[in-house]
């Protein structure tokens, strides 16, 4: 998955995020250069990738996954039907409103879905903060993003309506998994 640049610990991380899936559908929410959708792709799992920036889709397709640029908060295809949904690589704060973004991630799931959330390992609250990408030759604009911390996750997943299932800490990572509170998912 991703380049041969992304360190061990990293692919470690991703391989873990991998087997979380099941071979029912996965929407990667804020999808990025598509290593997750594609990788679910090539492993005979539709997912498909959302992004708002054009070249993360055609970064992701190029990879061989499938995916749309759009607004996460807008119509997505096939609202809740989905299996899994990713937040990885800190998704939770996009926009600035963990809770907004778990809330919207619950309502694309099927019955028994799950929402895989990376979250900041350290044990800090929720911190919102103004960013923006820079490279050689390009500067977005400003956005609103959050952090989430591994100690406010439980609050926030559950002002969301979901509960944390399940958390593992992988080297300086942490992943967890959320479902509908009333759900009978086991992780």
């Amino acid at each position: 998955m991703g380049s041969s640049e992304i360190a061990a610990s990293d692919r470690i991380v991703d391989e873990h995020v991998i087997a979380c899936c099941s071979q029912h559908p996965t929407l990667d929410l804020g999808c990025g250069p598509g290593r997750f959708t594609a990788s679910l792709h090539h492993r005979g799992s539709p997912a498909l990738g959302v992004d708002m920036s054009v070249a993360a889709i055609e970064l992701t397709r190029s990879r061989g996954g499938a995916a749309i640029c759009t607004d996460l908060f807008g119509p997505l295809p096939a609202e809740r039907c989905w299996q899994q949904v990713l937040l990885v690589d800190g998704n939770i704060g996009i926009g600035g409103n963990p809770v907004r973004v778990l809330q919207r991630a619950a309502e694309m799931l099927a019955p028994q879905g799950i929402v895989i959330v990376e979250v900041d390992p350290r044990p800090l609250a929720v911190s919102h903060e103004m960013l923006r990408w820079e490279t050689k030759d390009h500067t977005s604009p400003w956005f609103r993003w959050s952090r989430v911390g591994a100690g406010a996750l439980g609050a926030v997943a559950d002002a969301a309506g979901l509960l944390v299932t399940d958390v593992r800490r992988i080297h300086s990572r942490m992943i967890a998994v959320l479902a509908a509170v009333g759900s009978t998912v086991k992780h």
